[in-house]
């Protein structure tokens, strides 16, 4: 008799390893399906159905058969929003790229590199509290004063003191930590 419960600790050679496979052969056909409608590039979907399995496996939570496939969906979904705002920060990198003079434009590897640097301050960021983040991307990108911040945000100009050390603490960790 199955158990009710779908084992996600990493594989072995053993039978333990079963469930996971059952996981896969039973529910990878449909989220390959459910994603390709969300994204509409076969590719794309194969490789984010990978990468839910792995997440399911990297978990090593039990996971009961009724509810693998909402599991799966929800790590899914997080896979999607990642997917689109990378490829939503990349679209706005390029278009900046388009927009300098080409005597100005970074090499290929310094463009792979920022890009990468931009993902990963993306991100952080989308660690912060929204307000941290508001106040830091105001300072930042649009060059707002704290006093403005704070008057744009509704808080305290300590607030918005407070905001900015934690957002500027976790670039530097991210960064250099």
């Amino acid at each position: 008799m199955p158990s009710p419960f779908l084992s996600s600790s990493a594989p072995r050679a053993d039978a333990s390893a079963a469930p996971v496979d059952g996981l896969y052969r039973d529910h990878r056909p449909w989220l390959f399906g459910w994603l390709r409608r969300r994204l509409g590039c076969e590719h794309r979907a194969e490789d984010l159905a990978q990468d839910v399995f792995v997440r399911v496996i990297q978990g090593r939570k039990a996971v009961r058969a009724c509810d693998a496939r909402a599991l799966l969906t929800t790590i899914a979904r997080g896979l999607v929003v990642d997917h689109r705002r990378h490829a939503a920060l990349e679209r706005a990198y390029l278009a900046y790229l388009a927009a300098i003079p080409e005597a100005y434009a970074p090499s290929p590897e310094a463009q792979a590199e920022q890009l990468q640097s931009l993902a990963e301050l993306d991100r952080l960021l989308d660690g912060l509290p929204p307000k941290a983040r508001s106040a830091f991307l105001l300072s930042q990108l649009d060059g707002l004063t704290y006093p403005e911040i704070a008057e744009r945000l509704g808080v305290s100009l300590s607030s918005v003191q407070q905001y900015m050390v934690r957002a500027i603490s976790a670039c530097y960790a991210a960064f250099y930590g």
